[in-house]
């Protein structure tokens, strides 16, 4: 489990194709201190680490998952949004993520109020019904309120301390972006379609 909160930005340093994908990715975490097989938040999906050095860590991403997410565009150089699982103790500032995507949300629109950046995105169709006004979303890992919800269209907005630690700094029109929605959404929505029927 995550939180959202990301803590490192790092950077995809190569990809290989394998059986499965095989990504090299750059990070300012002591890896000394990451196990193997322990679980990092990569843009929003959970992956395990199978290899690792000073400075870097590797995943292994099947075509499932490649299917199902953003990370077909990982191409070295890229930036990376990273968070490392929970532990119990830790701070829960963010909301409660599971790093399982539910599907691609585009960026249809972006304007600047401020220092602050106003972005509109596009839900898969079937996912608009799990996003409401002031309720939670990750979005390539980061837990964000959401501010306006019309149809499949919903509006962040990204202030500068968001956009300085994350890859949010780098949003332009046209990005697709991984989405998950908020878990306790989906347990209302399951609970409402139980009682109805």
């Amino acid at each position: 489990m995550f939180t959202g909160i990301i803590t490192d930005v790092g950077e995809v340093q190569r990809t290989e194709q394998r059986g499965d994908l095989r990504a090299r990715i750059g990070t300012r975490y002591d890896m000394a201190r990451v196990d193997m097989g322990a679980s990092i938040c990569c843009d929003g999906v959970c992956l395990t680490v199978v290899g690792k050095g000073q400075g870097w860590f590797e995943v292994d991403i099947s075509a499932e998952t490649v299917s199902k997410t953003n990370l077909d565009t990982w191409a070295e150089g890229k930036r990376v949004n990273l968070e490392r699982s929970l532990k119990v103790g830790d701070e829960l500032g963010g909301h409660i993520v599971s790093g399982h995507v539910d599907g691609i949300a585009e960026v249809v629109e972006l304007h600047y109020e401020g220092d602050s950046t106003r972005v509109t995105l596009r839900a898969p169709e079937g996912l608009e019904r799990f996003i409401a006004p002031k309720g939670s979303v990750a979005l390539n890992g980061t837990s964000l309120t959401v501010n306006e919800v019309d149809g499949r269209d919903f509006g962040i907005n990204f202030i500068p301390h968001t956009k300085e630690v994350t890859t949010w700094g780098d949003v332009t029109v046209g990005d697709r972006v991984n989405l998950e929605i908020d878990t306790l959404a989906r347990y209302v929505a399951r609970l409402q379609e139980v009682v109805a029927g």
